[in-house]
């Protein structure tokens, strides 16, 4: 037995540190019990002990095989296979409550330069009256913060007693001075006290780490003491894309750093008696926002503390792909039962983010309300706060077969489409739909062609053409799946056979032609034992599909159940999510849905592709979605990505306007992912994540990035899309755009 104090924090203690040397912080946890554990691999496991309740609450475990980083295990939720509400505080925004205890709050943030009174003031009313429980607004000067105590007063005087924020960064004065007349405050503790990164590795003794930490307290704590006087909230707001040089050179640009950088502010709050604060771990990544937020709340539950969390995906962009981006992030942390308020961060006009928000919110509110999951079942497999993807075995080639299986699934992610009788009778219109190349009226694959499709029913054996149109896809190594009954009543040569555990079980299967490649659709609430077939039958990969009016069954749930049973058989099969939409479903919700079903799989690597079913949707639209959930969920890139800021009134320039044109030159270049900041509070460090930058530098003046490296400056904005173009040429990145077809 080994034992020893630790912070709470520190979690990147390597499992050989045994000499505990920094006791004399606030906040520890304690270290005993030190034990070799029995899960796989040879994981080495802790038993932590809140020194204030002296009860178990986690174990520590390398986050992965060979990792340093020790990290809670199984408690970052409070299920891990149903969707309970993790309990927290309240925190009073205003006259709005935020916590468990309540209902989700939705928030935006306004557009329009702050100094404007009457356009900031119209643009706070047309939100609330669209639903907004909270509106933040940036206050970047005291001639901002001027304006604060106008805006305010003419809302109240309106009868708006809506809740509002001001949005700070390098500015302690100014959050001194709206404090008086703002109900929240939000910081970023990236450059709330230190200075603009600059992205320099920076050398700390132990000496200089902690005088860094005290000139933070010294400059934070008017602040506290000016919200506890006014009765004001906080939301220590932590951004991917602002992290300190002093923070990245300790920890690293990493959810680990976005984690400590909110807690050192988070110390001292509590130092000063101060809780009426919630936090934010918020980046353009839904995977790094996904694994920052389940980091920072494991460390919560370690500290024994409860502060809500609100949500958010930032620059998530516009259209589909930002409220993609927004669904993934957000829904697969409301599917583990965390957050309180949220904010869909869209390229749009503010009051647009209010219905996206609201469909995320009502989905967690629902699945929370009928704790949603399955029979409670160990975790062993999968990774909460790194990223590792469980790469279904692809098919290979068995010796015999006429045609090729090899490219039926993707190796970064499959897209299945579902395919009507009715399509093929205009079989070019088909392959024009499955987005494959078309040489002389024939189909061939492309980078974002559909990987497989799935026909309900088999065209007539006399239906020669419809045939045919089947036969030139299945020898372009487009794979073919079709139910069992289909297949056995009119085959089709080559297709893959559709089947259930019950049609495995009797062997009806078996009827089939020797050699037929078979596709096994599954729940994963099924027993164990009726999943243990799959031990025995050579499946090329399985269809994860469970109804959505199922309203007991969480299909996330489920399918970790299913993943952590083929995981403890070694059973490698790759693994499709496949969601069948009821009719008259909003578009809208298709998307949300797909997000945070499928996307809170994926972006704990847990599949291989997605199959998005419904009969009454567009099928140009189904197929977008797909991609657009694989590239969100940082798979599969098929079109040119993009980090784009909602705007607020810091932005330099019209952001929809010019985010439309760089779109329209520049959306036909996958791989290459270019950021567009209407300023530059986030713009440098959001970019970490772009390979080219669009930034507001001056009023009418562009600055253009390669990296985090500013590489031309004050480009006139008429010119500055073109000069985008030739930087991405001149780096060898542009590609021209394919020709229209006749």
């Amino acid at each position: 037995m080994a034992t020893g104090t630790i912070p709470a924090s520190f979690f990147n203690l390597k499992p050989n540190d045994s000499a505990f040397g920094f006791a004399n912080s606030m906040d520890f946890v304690r270290l005993s019990h030190l034990k070799r554990s029995d899960y796989p691999r040879k994981r080495l496991a802790f038993v932590i002990r809140n020194s204030n309740q002296g009860s178990d609450i986690a174990e520590l475990q390398p986050a992965s095989e060979g990792s340093p980083l020790l990290v809670p295990r199984q408690k970052y939720c409070e299920s891990i296979h149903k969707t309970v509400r993790r309990k927290t505080r309240t925190v009073m925004v205003g006259n709005v409550a935020l916590g468990s205890e309540h209902p989700i709050r939705l928030q935006t943030m306004t557009t329009t330069d702050t100094k404007d009174v009457a356009g900031t003031v119209e643009q706070v009313m047309r939100v609330a009256d669209t639903g907004a429980d909270i509106v933040r607004i940036t206050v970047q000067g005291k001639k901002e913060a001027d304006a604060c105590f106008e805006i305010k007063n003419t809302l109240v005087q309106k009868n708006y007693n809506i809740p509002l924020v001001a949005d700070i960064h390098f500015a302690p004065s100014v959050a001194l001075r709206v404090a008086e007349c703002f109900d929240k405050i939000r910081v970023n503790p990236g450059n709330f006290a230190d200075r603009r990164a600059q992205f320099e590795q920076l050398e700390y003794t132990d000496e200089d780490y902690q005088k860094e930490l005290e000139h933070i307290e010294q400059v934070f704590v008017p602040l506290v003491e000016k919200c506890k006087k006014y009765g004001r909230a906080m939301r220590i707001g932590t951004n991917h894309g602002s992290l300190s040089d002093r923070i990245m050179s300790y920890y690293g640009d990493s959810p680990r750093g976005m984690v400590e950088s909110a807690f050192e502010f988070a110390r001292i709050c509590r130092k000063y008696d101060y809780h009426n604060f919630v936090f934010s771990m918020k980046a353009s990544n839904p995977v790094i926002m996904v694994q920052a937020y389940r980091l920072l709340v494991a460390e919560m539950y370690v500290q024994g503390w409860d502060y809500p969390l609100h949500l958010g995906v930032t620059e998530a962009g516009e259209g589909e792909d930002g409220r993609m981006k927004s669904a993934i992030g957000i829904g697969t942390l409301l599917q583990d039962g965390l957050g309180d308020t949220i904010r869909v961060s869209l390229t749009e006009a503010p009051e647009e983010e209010i219905d996206p928000c609201r469909r995320l919110a009502n989905l967690g509110t629902r699945a929370a309300q009928l704790q949603k999951g399955v029979a409670p079942f160990e975790e062993k497999h999968r990774h909460y706060f790194d990223f590792q993807r469980r790469s279904g075995q692809l098919p290979v080639q068995k010796e015999g077969e006429e045609v090729d299986y090899r490219s039926v699934l993707h190796r970064d992610g499959s897209v299945i489409m579902s395919v009507s009788l009715d399509q093929l009778k205009a079989p070019e219109l088909l392959y024009k739909s499955l987005a494959t190349k078309l040489v002389v009226g024939m189909p061939f694959k492309d980078l974002a062609t559909v990987d497989s499709i799935l026909l309900r029913h088999l065209p007539p054996v006399d239906d020669h053409d419809a045939r045919l149109a089947l036969k030139r896809l299945i020898d372009v190594s487009m794979g073919v799946i079709v139910p069992l009954s289909e297949q056995l009543t009119k085959p089709l040569p080559h297709a893959m056979a559709l089947v259930n555990l019950k049609e495995l079980s009797t062997g009806a299967y078996k009827l089939l032609p020797e050699g037929t490649r078979l596709v096994v659709s599954v729940r994963g609430d099924e027993a164990y034992e009726e999943l243990g077939i799959l031990k025995d039958i050579d499946t090329t990969f399985l269809l994860h599909e469970l109804p959505l009016t199922d309203n007991k069954i969480g299909r996330v749930h489920a399918a970790r159940r299913l993943f952590e049973f083929l995981g403890e058989n070694e059973l490698n099969f790759p693994v499709i999510h496949h969601i069948q939409y009821p009719r008259g479903m909003h578009r809208d919700d298709v998307v949300i849905n797909a997000g945070s079903n499928a996307g809170a799989l994926l972006v704990d690597g847990l599949g291989d592709g997605v199959l998005l079913e419904a009969l009454d949707q567009d099928f140009d639209f189904l197929r977008d979605t797909s991609f657009n959930l694989l590239q969100g969920c940082r798979m599969r890139n098929t079109k040119t990505e993009y980090v784009s800021c909602p705007s607020c009134g810091r932005t330099l320039f019209d952001l929809q306007e010019i985010s439309a044109q760089i779109r329209e030159k520049t959306s036909h270049l996958p791989g290459v992912s270019i950021a567009i900041m209407g300023c530059i509070v986030n713009g440098p460090g959001e970019m970490a994540d772009a390979d080219f930058g669009y930034v507001g530098g001056v009023p009418g003046k562009i600055d253009l990035y390669v990296g985090k490296t500013v590489v031309k400056r004050g480009i006139a904005m008429e010119q500055a899309t073109d000069a985008l173009v030739d930087l991405i040429k001149e780096h060898g990145r542009w590609v021209d755009p394919p020709a229209e077809e006749e």
